[in-house]
């Protein structure tokens, strides 16, 4: 499964979980077992950006991703992510880690 992922200045979280071609997107489980080899479908998620599709027996999907104003470069800029195992999925941090103040 590839992820690409749509960085949003939102107050919102989500969490992602993949088993086998399903995808729970917080707590709503979609599965996509029966989407055949080139067929596209669109399900009915706020979180999945246009069509999820089966390429090369690949699922792939955009899913928004929501962050803090002071996000990360790898927020605001993330790469697709391959989940190539079941369970939770590790999405990039929603805001900047906490800087340790300088020494005097």
């Amino acid at each position: 499964m590839i992820i690409s992922l749509s960085p949003q200045l939102r107050p919102d979280t989500l969490e992602l979980s993949r088993a086998g071609d399903s995808l729970t997107l917080n707590g709503e489980s979609f599965d996509f077992a029966d989407l055949a080899e080139g067929e596209a479908r669109s399900p009915d998620c706020p979180w999945i950006i246009g069509p999820v599709r089966r390429e090369a027996g690949v699922l792939h999907l955009v899913a928004l991703l929501p962050h803090d104003a002071d996000a990360p470069e790898e927020t605001r800029f993330p790469v697709p992510i391959e989940v190539a195992t079941d369970g939770p999925v590790t999405l990039p941090p929603r805001t900047a880690p906490a800087q340790e103040p300088a020494p005097p």
